[in-house]
């Protein structure tokens, strides 16, 4: 059956959602802040600008869900777990289509491979990009909120592994973190979550350590990072890879071992980037000394720690 596209939907709204109609529960497998995190929010911003439900950017024009997004794509192959946020009959579902496929393939089917659920009442959820060949439900059957539905992927037009959730009242995209569409500048006072994830602006996805600088390839496949290193190793790198960040944003990176600081910088970013990753290191100049070295990297913005993550490599 065909899946039932919400992305040509508007945002307008037939008049405001009430939290008592519909609570929803936490999609995924994962712990937010650990091995997921809220890669966008709703676009709020009726303009061609774009702006998330507490005023920041962590959002594009026109995006009527929440995406739910997965470190790399190794953590996509070991396989995460997309589950029921509510109750409801499967009215609409689709599998088969490649995930990373390129985005001449995916016209008309951007969602990829998921599910519609009607919820009842006027509510309905949405379930995209997730992993060709994962889907554990039928068209007709009836679900409980928690049951499995497939697991996170890459499919439909997905720059990284991802499930996007969108909710939907009377065929009106809803946000569930503030249904009644309050100011942005106040914490909405009623959510659509049993309970209701912690909003960030922004943050830190990984750290990891290499002997060179790494691709940005290697580092959304998952690839990059080491846990150890040789002695003659020919450098030693740390980098950081972030979500969200804006212009001027500041990536602090530091590297320390049994003889001290290695290298420490603070690098700015140049841009508002959805995704992207900083890295600096140190050439051998003699045999790396023997033991443990640490890393930290910092998020700040306007002076203020948005994310921090610590790491360590062994040099061995």
């Amino acid at each position: 059956m065909i899946l039932r596209a919400a992305l040509a939907l508007t945002l307008s709204s037939a008049g405001p959602a009430l939290a008592e109609d519909l609570q929803l529960a936490f999609p995924l497998d994962c712990t937010l802040g650990q091995d997921c995190h809220i890669q966008q929010y709703m676009d709020r911003d009726p303009s061609s600008a774009a702006q998330d439900y507490r005023c920041s950017g962590l959002t594009y024009d026109g995006h009527k869900g929440t995406d739910f997004a997965l470190p790399d794509r190794a953590a996509m192959a070991a396989g995460v777990t997309v589950r029921a946020a509510a109750g409801g009959v499967v009215k609409g579902l689709r599998d088969g289509m490649q995930d990373n496929a390129p985005l001449s393939e995916v016209r008309g089917r951007e969602c990829g491979n998921g599910a519609v659920i009607d919820n009842g009442n006027g509510w309905e959820t949405q379930y995209c990009h997730l992993k060709r060949g994962s889907l554990r439900v039928t068209d007709g059957q009836k679900i409980s909120e928690g049951d499995v539905i497939g697991q996170v992927g890459q499919s439909g037009k997905a720059a990284f592994p991802h499930l996007h959730l969108s909710l939907r009242h009377n065929g009106q995209p809803v946000d569930p973190f503030d249904p009644k569409g309050s100011d942005c500048t106040t914490v909405p006072s009623d959510t659509l979550w049993q309970d209701t994830p912690p909003y960030r602006a922004g943050g830190l996805i990984a750290v990891g350590f290499a002997d060179h600088v790494p691709s940005y390839a290697a580092i959304k496949a998952g690839d990059a990072g080491r846990d150890t290193l040789s002695p003659d190793a020919p450098a030693m790198v740390i980098y950081g890879y972030s979500y969200g960040t804006q212009k001027d944003d500041v990536l602090r990176l530091s590297l320390s071992g049994p003889n001290g600081v290695v290298i420490e910088k603070d690098v700015i970013m140049d841009k508002p980037q959805a995704q992207s990753f900083r890295a600096i290191g140190k050439r051998m100049s003699r045999q790396w000394s023997p033991g443990r070295y640490t890393g930290t990297v910092v998020l700040l913005r306007s002076g203020r720690v948005i994310d921090e993550k610590h790491g360590s490599v062994t040099v061995q």
